[in-house]
């Protein structure tokens, strides 16, 4: 399990043309910041390290992603799983363009209606990871007063 500040896939702009986000908005090979995800990804597959989470925040909203290498510009890395949320007490925005570079699907997402509101309106988000004695890895989305919007079981390698 990785705990990361920003996602990988989700475009994250930082005024017209700069970008806060690990992505560059360029669905293809790997440029900037994203090389060193490459890196990391090409490493835990030469090194057989499977069923790898991510877990990010950031971004005003919660969403779950499925990455694998068959929607990807760049290929050399297994699927993994990024689940985001947070922060949770801030204004809210979202939800962004995804970076096809690594292959995400947008397989849930949760998010206000309109940006930033206020926290007291309630778009607010966390996450929630638990491990049972067989190693199942369940986790998470859920909204400010703990229901569960989505879920996922993970098998251990």
């Amino acid at each position: 399990m990785i705990s990361a500040d920003l996602p990988l896939g989700i475009v994250v702009p930082d005024g017209p043309v700069n970008q806060e986000s690990l992505s560059n908005r360029d669905p293809g090979a790997p440029l900037g910041k994203e090389l060193e995800i490459a890196e990391v990804l090409s490493a835990f597959k030469r090194h057989g390290i499977k069923n790898v989470v991510w877990i990010t925040a950031d971004v005003h909203y919660c969403a779950a992603h499925h990455y694998d290498p068959s929607r990807a510009a760049f290929t050399d890395f297994d699927p993994f799983w990024e689940f985001v949320a947070g922060p949770i007490a801030a204004g809210t925005f979202g939800p962004n363009e995804m970076d096809a570079t690594f292959g995400p699907e947008v397989v849930f997402s949760a998010h206000a209606d309109t940006p930033n509101e206020s926290p007291r309106a309630g778009h607010q988000f966390f996450g929630h990871a638990e491990i049972d004695r067989d190693g199942l890895l369940t986790m998470s989305l859920r909204d400010i007063t703990g229901a569960v919007l989505w879920s996922k079981d993970l098998e251990p390698a």
